[in-house]
């Protein structure tokens, strides 16, 4: 999952909410057949949006499913809004991290020069200054990805680099 928004404050009593965009042009980029995701105790709960509307540059106020007061939306403020790592619905057909600075817990690693698609295991090249390394990529080593300044920081098992 990938986070696409965060969630600024509540909009109104009827639970809409002031939304800051990532990256993702919720107009054209979106697909608003699917969900989209919010963390509740770690774990991701999709939510439809029902309706969207700019408001000022890189804003919108928004509408989810089942968010119908400001009570609601009050419970939402600050958390981001993650959509899997396909916009369009679609499984990608390869992952692309190339040109991604990749960082251990906070430390730079290195740039992402490839994925390696191995079954069930996909596997990130990784140029670093001590040469190339191969880094597994796994949903419960990603601490956070930041699709807009193009930074995956990841918690690298010790050893394997």
């Amino acid at each position: 999952m990938l986070p696409i928004a965060k969630i600024l404050k509540s909009d109104g009593t009827d639970g809409g909410l002031l939304i800051s965009e990532r990256g993702v042009d919720f107009f054209s980029d979106i697909d608003r057949k699917e969900p989209v995701f919010i963390e509740f105790d770690g774990l991701p709960v999709p939510f439809f949006i029902e309706d969207i509307r700019p408001k000022g540059s890189g804003k919108a106020v928004v509408h989810l499913t089942d968010i119908l007061s400001l009570e609601d939306s009050e419970e939402l403020v600050g958390r981001l809004i993650l959509s899997p790592d396909s916009l369009s619905g679609e499984e990608p057909e390869e992952l692309s991290f190339d040109g991604w600075t990749l960082l251990d817990k906070g430390r730079k690693v290195g740039v992402v020069s490839g994925v390696e698609p191995f079954p069930g295991n996909p596997c990130l090249t990784v140029d670093t200054p001590s040469g190339e390394v191969m880094v597994p990529l796994h949903e419960d080593l990603i601490l956070s990805a930041d699709p807009v300044s193009r930074v995956l920081d990841l918690d690298i098992p010790e050893g394997l680099l």
